[in-house]
């Protein structure tokens, strides 16, 4: 247990520095500042100047977790940001649930219940922080354990790894491919079809939605009007390469 304890302290510091660092010196997040949640609490020409005092505290909350020798006053004051994160999540989901938090970063999300994780997973950490022993060793695989569990709780992070590994899964799983056995939708055929070059060069020239579809030799031919014409494309029934998508425009016949 005094392990444990032992390792909170440099969980919140790592925490709390990486916050106030992008407070103070981040630009896109200062000129974002008027749109969080902050700015209704503090008045839209303020948010800047109390982003960057909550960044001020935060630094130095985290220097004194990292300075030798550690007491309990230090746990107690990592406590009292803590709460305070959760009073203001508290109050920006009621009084503006549209805006979001700017805690770590700009990002146009609102609050929602990882945030909450987040500051309850840093208020439970600081917590422990208050018994921690100054002279037992942290848990170093239990501390990257905590952090990386406070990232993945940070939406402001999604794009660098959420929505990467989202895109693989897809990819990997074709989920608009048909299982074996079972006619292929025809959704997933114009998923394709609409990513192909043939569609791109030929869309200009389009005047219609989908007119008719037909399935034959292991192609799925789909009919669009096109300008007294008509556009047949061919997109392969088992297949994920758009560039396999093959179109022909047909003159319409003169009328007799």
């Amino acid at each position: 247990m005094q392990g444990i304890a032992a390792s909170q302290p440099y969980v919140i510091a790592l925490f709390l520095a990486w916050a106030g660092l992008l407070k103070l010196f981040s630009r896109r997040m200062r000129a974002q500042a008027g749109q969080t949640a902050l700015a209704g609490l503090t008045g839209a020409a303020r948010a800047v100047p109390a982003l960057r005092l909550v960044g001020v505290v935060e630094l130095a909350v985290a220097a004194a977790l990292l300075i030798p020798p550690f007491s309990p006053a230090e746990g107690v004051a990592a406590a009292v940001v803590s709460t305070g994160f959760l009073a203001y999540l508290t109050y920006s989901a009621v009084a503006a649930p549209t805006a979001s938090c700017g805690c770590l970063g700009a990002h146009s999300r609102p609050v929602n219940v990882r945030a909450f994780a987040r500051a309850g997973l840093l208020l439970a950490a600081s917590v422990l922080a208050i018994g921690a022993p100054p002279a037992v060793a942290p848990i170093t695989a239990l501390a990257l354990g905590e952090a990386v569990a406070l990232l993945a709780l940070s939406a402001e992070l999604d794009r660098h790894w959420l929505v990467p590994l989202r895109r693989l899964l897809v990819r990997l799983r074709s989920p608009l491919a048909a299982p074996a056995g079972h006619e292929v939708p025809l959704g997933a055929s114009l998923h394709l079809l609409y990513r192909s070059p043939a569609y791109c060069s030929a869309s200009a020239q389009l005047t219609s939605d989908v007119q008719d579809t037909w399935d034959e030799d292991g192609l799925r031919f789909v009919v669009f009007g096109a300008r007294e014409r008509t556009a047949v494309f061919a997109v392969p029934l088992h297949g994920q390469d758009p560039s396999a998508v093959r179109v022909a425009l047909v003159e319409e016949p003169a009328p007799a």
